[in-house]
């Protein structure tokens, strides 16, 4: 019989605590100990080891590479985070808000996956079969070598996924499934514990890959104890704003590749559609001389973004001016604002200050730093950037700008989309021959980046 035990369980990072407390002393969360029943699984739950190792230790030389044998996916977004397919026998964690797109975006993956006439197992613990249905049908999926099962007990999913031996098994969601070993309610930590472990011991048994959708908590963790995220070999985070069509797929753990690429995707009617261009996708609506207009070059993991910074500046009518910001972060935006006033000379301590990173996106990386000042720069002057000029770079508190990595990619990216002209910094290395007629300006602080951005033929 399971041994049980009282102990509070931090819902925000899964750690555990022998009494409860105001704040959790491992992620510093207020009010987020609850209390919970932990059982141990009894021994029919536990890998039989009474018979010993079944494998020896072999030299390293000996040791056969597997990193040609991954499955190839069809959808070239999805592949390249991923790490350039999916390697059988892998189990991979798809975690992201409610209704974001996870279980389209995984039965779309499953259908793809059966073109070789091989199964595929697709089993809901939140869906009926009726309701799957209609989903497949909404985005065009109809294969006969799709399996769909509604279960939410783990025996009976283990036993059918040892039955059929699927290409690829897809469980949704880990939260949902209960093993009958432990008398505890699913979703509780022994459970969501013990279940990924028996997913991941079956997969790397049969050396069947499993995709297994995890709910996230308010703070867009996913929910359950940590241990879950150690479990699995690749943690993938599905996100975007859901009054939003575009979708970003990151990884933030993958044993079998880097974890700095970035999938993008467009929700329509029919599905999740990878975006092949996403800085033309990004730029499409951009007003032509607009004030308050700049577009920057980022980085997501390997991958050049044209992004467009929009800003608005305006004469408040409070004695305390607001900052307000979407897609960048607020703590960055107060700074550069302190810096165009103090070594720039811009007026922004009566000024409404708004700042918009267009299409949803977030960017994170200091690099956009120059484009969020020029376009500020921009709505306060009343002048329009120059529409061909592409622009990044970091900014120092003493208004200097600093080199960023990569530059050679993020002027052939610009260049390729029609940009003539790239505002950077001054760099100590080379810069490479990018385009024909492609004019690059490097200056060595924010106020003469300001002077070259703004286009004063058409203020």
């Amino acid at each position: 019989m399971a041994k049980s035990r009282t102990r509070f369980v931090c819902q925000s990072c899964g750690a555990t605590q022998p009494r409860w407390m105001g704040r959790c002393p491992e992620c510093g969360e207020w009010n987020t100990l609850i209390e919970t029943v932990i059982e141990s699984p009894t021994r029919s739950a536990l890998p039989d080891q009474s018979h010993g190792p079944e494998s020896a230790p072999q030299p390293l030389p000996d040791i056969s590479s597997s990193s040609d044998v991954r499955l190839d996916v069809p959808m070239d977004e999805l592949s390249r985070v991923l790490g350039g397919g999916i390697v059988p026998g892998s189990v991979v964690l798809v975690g992201g808000d409610p209704g974001i797109g996870k279980s389209t975006l995984l039965l779309q993956l499953a259908a793809m996956m059966t073109a070789d006439d091989t199964p595929v197992l697709y089993a809901s613990g939140e869906e009926s079969l009726q309701q799957i249905k209609l989903r497949a049908e909404r985005l065009g999926i109809n294969s006969a070598n799709l399996y769909i099962l509604s279960e939410t007990n783990l025996d009976q999913i283990l036993q059918h996924i040892e039955r059929l031996h699927p290409r690829l098994a897809v469980v949704d969601s880990v939260q949902s499934i209960y093993t009958e070993a432990l008398s505890s309610s699913p979703g509780s930590v022994s459970q969501v514990r013990e279940c990924a472990s028996s997913l991941l011991r079956l997969a790397k048994a049969q050396n069947i890959p499993t995709f297994l959708v995890g709910h996230v908590t308010k703070t867009g963790v996913i929910a359950g104890p940590r241990v879950l995220e150690h479990i699995v070999d690749t943690v993938l985070y599905l996100e975007g704003e859901r009054f939003h069509t575009y979708r970003l797929l990151r990884s933030v753990k993958n044993r079998f590749g880097s974890t700095n690429e970035v999938g993008v995707f467009e929700m329509r009617d029919s599905g999740i559609v990878e975006v092949t261009n996403p800085s033309e996708m990004f730029l499409e609506e951009r007003p032509n001389h607009a004030t308050g207009s700049a577009v920057a070059v980022t980085m997501e993991g390997t991958r050049p973004l044209l992004v467009e910074i929009q800003a608005l500046v305006s004469q408040t009518s409070v004695d305390y001016p607001r900052r307000t910001c979407n897609g960048v972060d607020m703590n960055r935006l107060l700074l550069l604002t302190a810096v165009l006033s103090k070594r720039v000379g811009l007026r922004l301590a009566d000024q409404d200050i708004f700042v918009n990173v267009v299409g949803g996106l977030r960017v994170n990386e200091p690099a956009v730093d120059l484009a969020i000042a020029v376009a500020i720069a921009s709505s306060f002057h009343n002048r329009p950037v120059h529409a061909d000029m592409a622009i990044f770079g970091e900014i120092g508190l003493a208004g200097e700008l600093r080199s960023v990595s990569q530059t050679d990619r993020r002027l052939r990216e610009a260049a390729k989309l029609g940009f003539k002209r790239g505002l950077m910094p001054k760099s100590r290395g080379k810069i490479g021959a990018i385009a024909d007629g492609f004019q690059i300006s490097t200056v060595g602080t924010v106020a003469e980046a300001v002077g070259l951005a703004l286009d004063r033929t058409n203020a």
